[in-house]
């Protein structure tokens, strides 16, 4: 039997704000489709502006990122119809007579989300934005990750926010069957404790509180706007704003985890459907 499109639905919550973001997933999808000759079908979902969810005749869901406080959103329409769809999809995979489990990836304000309802950690503001392309290292449930195949340790990737999941809730994650896979950078002259940048949450659930979708050309547009400049200039000087540039264009940094993190996880719930069929 052949197998059928995979549907893919991407859950937008960028609130309506200018964002490149959108525009990376959806290269990424005709990149990886073309590439793999499978036959996909895309549907998005404006969340925050209409509460639009999908059903559970997907395979696939992507969660974007997006502006905001993760925190104050919790009794907003939108907020609750989002967690109620998350807690379909996990009692749709609990069911051990489902065969066709459904995959999702959390994408920085999703995943602050995802962590907040489910109680992966602790969800709160951070002392000051972070904003730039930053190292991510891997612990030890990230070296084996799938995720993570054909990357350095640490990798390079894109990371903008102004929340932040610490105080990973490891007894949570476990009895899930996930794990925490990576950090933040070091940063040993603050007192800060270093924020959690990726979790699997369970065998078909993974996020990540960078921004694996950030492509190089992308993120120059982003960086050479008047105000993000200024941002980064104000906080950390012109060199490490020029330092940013620099960097993509090395094909060992943010490149190289636009053409892994999401097509890896495509191929393994690609793989896993499959199987339904064999």
């Amino acid at each position: 039997m052949a197998p059928p499109p995979l549907r893919v639905a991407i859950l937008d919550l960028y609130n309506g704000a200018v964002n490149q973001g959108m525009r990376c997933l959806d290269q990424i999808l005709t990149d990886w489709s073309n590439k793999e000759q499978l036959e996909i079908q895309v549907d998005i979902f404006d969340v925050r502006q209409e509460a639009a969810l999908p059903g559970m005749d997907y395979d696939i869901f992507i969660s974007t990122g997006g502006p905001g406080d993760p925190l104050s959103s919790r009794y907003e329409d939108w907020d609750i119809q989002w967690c109620r769809w998350l807690d379909r999809v996990i009692r749709h995979n609990s069911n051990p007579d489902t065969h066709r489990k459904k995959f999702v990836f959390f994408i920085c304000h999703s995943f602050q989300l995802a962590c907040r309802h489910l109680n992966l950690g602790m969800v709160c503001k951070r002392h000051s934005t972070a904003f730039g392309v930053f190292p991510i290292h891997r612990l030890t449930g990230g070296k084996e990750e799938i995720i993570f195949e054909g990357l350095n340790d640490p990798f390079y990737a894109v990371d903008s926010r102004d929340y932040q999941v610490i105080h990973p809730n490891e007894h949570r994650l476990e009895e899930m069957g996930g794990m925490t896979l990576c950090l933040e950078k070091e940063r040993p002259h603050v007192p800060y404790e270093r924020a959690l940048m990726a979790a699997r949450i369970n065998p078909w659930m993974v996020g990540t509180q960078f921004h694996p979708e950030a492509d190089p050309s992308g993120m120059r547009l982003y960086l050479l706007q008047a105000d993000k400049k200024q941002q980064v200039i104000d906080n950390h000087g012109e060199q490490k704003w020029q330092s940013m540039l620099d960097q993509l264009e090395d094909e060992d940094k943010i490149q190289m985890t636009y053409l892994q993190v999401l097509p890896n996880f495509l191929r393994q719930a690609a793989e896993s459907l499959s199987e339904v069929y064999a």
